[in-house]
């Protein structure tokens, strides 16, 4: 029996998951967890063959998450569920860890099929980015501007994006206030942007926020 483990702010969304794996005789959800945190504490105690995880929950970085567990726990192979298009998030987690990917509007089709291939040492994307990356659509030329982006830098973008404060972002990142400037600055320059308004309205056409 395939022990799954969901991590998802959302209810409904957990609920949805349940009803998708209810109806496979070999996977049950043996835990749930809100948010980041609560999903490395769980993973900590073990028992689990995959992590189901939604990459963008309140509280710690996903990606910070993903990491730490990477470090904590390499052989518990970590299904990344967002939100999120592929083309924007899929190769930045599998960079940082992650076992596959998945969308949550591809979730009802895909899920099943992509915890088996995690758990049995593979890695899972959809048919349609796996062909874009083996005919090497993913160029440096071809990437959005967001692509250039480090981890950091991409989770204090989307951060900003959603209306945090510095001071906000600061906290929940555990840094300063002043690092967290750097970041700003720099993640403009990348993305060719001067303004907040600029960087939300590029967030919100590229969905990289909720």
């Amino acid at each position: 029996m395939i022990k799954v483990l969901i991590a998802d702010d959302h209810p409904i969304v957990r609920q949805g998951l349940r009803q998708i794996l209810s109806a496979t005789a070999d996977m049950v959800v043996a835990g749930e967890a809100v948010n980041g945190q609560e999903a490395l504490d769980q993973a900590r105690v073990g028992g689990w063959d995959v992590l189901v995880l939604d990459i963008t929950m309140p509280g710690r970085s996903g990606f910070d998450i993903l990491k730490e567990l990477k470090y904590e726990q390499p052989n518990l192979p970590v299904l990344v569920l967002s939100i999120h298009a592929e083309e924007q998030l899929a190769v930045r987690v599998l960079k940082a860890g992650a076992a596959g990917y998945v969308t949550k509007e591809n979730a009802p089709n895909e899920l099943v099929r992509a915890i088996r291939k995690v758990v049995s040492g593979g890695r899972y994307v959809s048919p349609g980015l796996a062909e874009s990356l083996a005919f090497g659509l993913d160029a440096t030329s071809d990437q959005p501007r967001h692509a250039t982006l480090s981890d950091r830098e991409f989770q204090v973008m989307q951060l900003m994006a959603s209306g945090k404060t510095l001071m906000e972002i600061a906290e929940v990142l555990s840094l300063s206030a002043k690092t967290v400037s750097t970041y700003r600055t720099r993640l403009l320059e990348k993305l060719n942007l001067k303004t907040n308004a600029e960087l939300m309205r590029y967030a919100i056409d590229n969905r990289l926020i909720e």
